[in-house]
């Protein structure tokens, strides 16, 4: 004797039906299908896996700077449009932000044995007067770190005692720095040798990334604190 499939049981071969042919059509064609038949079916859900983020280190090194060391990175100006930035210790010393930068030289200088900053100068070598400058270098006291992040120009006033006082603080470039020149640089007062954190990036037509100025100089690391001076 044969029995009529009832109005729930049709609706039950009817979605069974239709999730089969879900399922077989995703299988030949490609796509998520079977996993969305296996979501509506089991309920159970795949969170997709995200990918770890890059960790960050002060001042956005690539890596930890080992103890007793101050992380640092020093950003040129870009034409004479974006300004220099200065990090420390992941502290902004020098910024637009901060309203601290101007056209020519700008100088952070800081405490070499505590990582204190001593004091934030920009120094105008286009229009302005560098003694000012030399009245700023001359008297430092030994073991000062010296930062140094130039924007638009940072080299038409500079003179032969300018040059030697930067040199003094273990530059190379300064003695050949030139009109708009990009330039990043880290000294101390009293370095035995060259320093190893300088950069210079030469004004040049036919290579400059902006017009009338080569592009943006930007350099890290990590600077090992002076011993505290014996008295």
């Amino acid at each position: 004797m044969c029995t009529s499939v009832t109005g729930p049981l049709r609706g039950v071969a009817v979605l069974l039906l239709v999730g089969l042919t879900w399922f077989l059509a995703s299988t030949i064609f490609g796509g998520d299908g079977g996993s969305s038949v296996r979501h509506f079916f089991t309920g159970a859900s795949e969170e997709p896996t995200a990918e770890p983020r890059p960790r960050r280190y002060k001042c956005g090194l690539s890596a930890p700077c080992p103890p007793k060391h101050l992380a640092f990175r020093v950003v040129s100006g870009a034409a004479n449009v974006i300004g220099p930035k200065i990090c420390l210790e992941d502290k902004m010393l020098v910024s637009s932000l901060k309203d601290n930068v101007g056209r020519g030289i700008n100088v952070a200088l800081v405490n070499g044995v505590t990582g204190e900053l001593l004091e934030t100068q920009a120094f105008d070598m286009w229009a302005g007067d560098v003694s000012d400058l030399l009245k700023f270098l001359r008297p430092l006291h030994e073991g000062t770190l010296v930062f140094v992040a130039s924007f638009d120009d940072a080299a038409t006033k500079m003179n032969d005692e300018a040059r030697r006082l930067f040199e003094e603080l273990g530059s190379t470039a300064a003695k050949e720095l030139a009109f708009r020149d990009s330039w990043v640089f880290v000294g101390a007062k009293g370095i035995e040798d060259k320093s190893p954190f300088e950069q210079r990036m030469k004004n040049s037509k036919g290579s400059n990334k902006y017009e009338g100025w080569p592009e943006s100089l930007e350099m890290d690391g990590c600077i090992p604190l002076r011993p505290p001076l014996e008295s």
